[in-house]
């Protein structure tokens, strides 16, 4: 039987908010460090793995909090949606460096060690953000600086993708360099959601 808490569990919920924002910033500064060095950095793949499953972690412990909670800090379905996103950074850095890794890629393309540190930048700015979530703290600089990297993180797989196609490779290299671009991009747009959340988290709590 499911006991529930009358008791609004405030520090629980933002403190779980903040753990899930700095794994997801701490995933992307591991996928800059295997860009920028690989193949060496082979061994940043494991990291990543275990950042993602910890990402995982935190998202279950949320849903279960919210299970066991009957009046939540806000809105609960907010909670739901900004775990959600958070994890979902996770989840495109992880596929992006496991392709790297199945496809046997040999050299990195300038352009995406670029995407690389616009997510971690992006990160950054996310996780500044949620910490400012426990009372309602002004986080538009953070969340205008969001929208401002998924802008260029756009850019930037615009221009990889064109890249690609005037590099003479073999068309399986392009493909290839192609989806991880892409998944790259999925990253990136993934924090761009989360300020979503978080603004409307903001204005529905003023």
């Amino acid at each position: 039987m499911v006991r529930f808490r009358l008791k609004p569990q405030k520090h629980e919920f933002f403190d779980l908010l903040n753990q899930a924002a700095a794994n997801a910033r701490g995933i992307s500064g591991l996928l800059v460090e295997l860009l920028e060095a690989w193949p060496e950095s082979r061994e940043r793949l494991r990291d990543i793995r275990e950042a993602e499953n910890e990402g995982d972690r935190l998202t279950h412990e949320v849903i279960n909090l919210l299970n066991r909670t009957f009046v939540t800090p806000i809105d609960r379905d907010d909670i739901y949606r900004l775990a959600s996103v958070i994890d979902d950074i996770c989840d495109f850095v992880v596929e992006a460096a496991d392709n790297i890794d199945a496809y046997e890629v040999r050299d990195v393309p300038a352009r995406a060690r670029e995407q690389a540190d616009v997510i971690f930048r992006a990160a950054g700015h996310l996780c500044q953000a949620v910490a400012l979530l426990d009372g309602f703290g002004d986080a538009q600089r953070h969340l205008f600086a969001l929208r401002e990297l998924e802008d260029e993180g756009d850019r930037l797989s615009r221009e990889a993708v064109a890249d690609l196609f005037r590099s003479g490779q073999d068309p399986l290299t392009i493909i290839r360099w192609k989806d991880i671009h892409q998944q790259l991009e999925e990253a990136t747009n993934a924090c761009e959601n989360a300020a979503d959340v978080l603004e409307a988290i903001l204005v529905k709590n003023r």
